[in-house]
């Protein structure tokens, strides 16, 4: 067995010597435990083993694609979640919520310390404007709790990375149903695929707002000078941030 290790949520292409590393600290770790860890990360559809006839749940039925039936150079996450043999990757509350949750095992959880709107195992999104659009920024509330500018957001087109998104969408969405509101406050909604890709809508003006994690946007920060011209305007409520999962299925107590 080939087992499978990913941590494919902030794996920015600027940050790749600092996840290899954290991976190999996070490798010598599960070998000191009898459990031979990959050497190298999953990083696209070819660095799965095959599962031949699909992924299948414990009834039977096919729930992700083979991974070696899709695009080498791209990187399906479901088919990565799903896969029988991941031993570790991050992933996101939403898709946890909506189909992941029976079939894999939380053996971690990320933390946010040192970044503005997290705290230890909590995250915030930033919901972010272009400065040349006015307003004034919005610090990170010291509760947590939601802050969303209604008067700024009705009638704005909204840049989100994808539906199951925690951190871009569905906490979004809660906080505005907290409000009696809801994602028709919005114009248009427009799928950007990622947060950076969101960044980089909201700053060439393909759409006007975007909620973006804290952690994502203290990279894009870092590494792209599109977010130079935008300001956060608002806030998510705090929520519990990526967790590490394993495969249910895996079983590692021979090592």
């Amino acid at each position: 067995m080939t087992l499978v290790a990913a941590l494919p949520m902030y794996d920015w292409p600027e940050l790749r010597g600092e996840t290899d590393q954290r991976w190999a600290d996070m490798r010598d770790d599960f070998r000191r435990r009898g459990i031979d860890a990959p050497q190298s990360l999953a990083r696209r559809n070819a660095d799965l083993p095959p599962v031949p006839g699909g992924i299948r749940d414990a009834f039977g039925a096919v729930i992700a694609a083979d991974p070696a039936s899709l695009p080498a150079g791209e990187f399906d996450l479901r088919t990565l979640w799903l896969h029988p043999d991941l031993l570790v990757s991050e992933t996101c509350w939403g898709p946890m919520t909506l189909f992941l949750e029976p079939h894999v095992t939380v053996i971690g959880q990320s933390r946010y310390d040192g970044i503005t709107g997290g705290q230890g195992e909590f995250y915030s999104s930033v919901i972010v404007a272009r400065k040349a659009d006015g307003g004034s920024p919005v610090q990170a509330p010291a509760d947590g709790a939601a802050v969303l500018p209604l008067a700024d957001l009705r009638g704005r087109r909204l840049a989100f990375n994808e539906t199951r998104s925690l951190s871009g969408y569905l906490a979004l969405q809660a906080d505005l149903g907290a409000l009696g509101e809801g994602l028709s406050l919005f114009s248009e909604t427009v799928e950007t695929g990622s947060h950076r890709a969101s960044v980089l809508a909201v700053a060439d003006g393909s759409a006007d707002v975007a909620a973006i994690d804290c952690k994502s946007w203290a990279l894009a920060q870092r590494f792209d000078a599109a977010a130079g011209e935008l300001q956060v305007i608002g806030w998510t409520a705090r929520r519990k941030g990526l967790p590490l999962v394993q495969a249910r299925r895996l079983d590692l107590s021979a090592g």
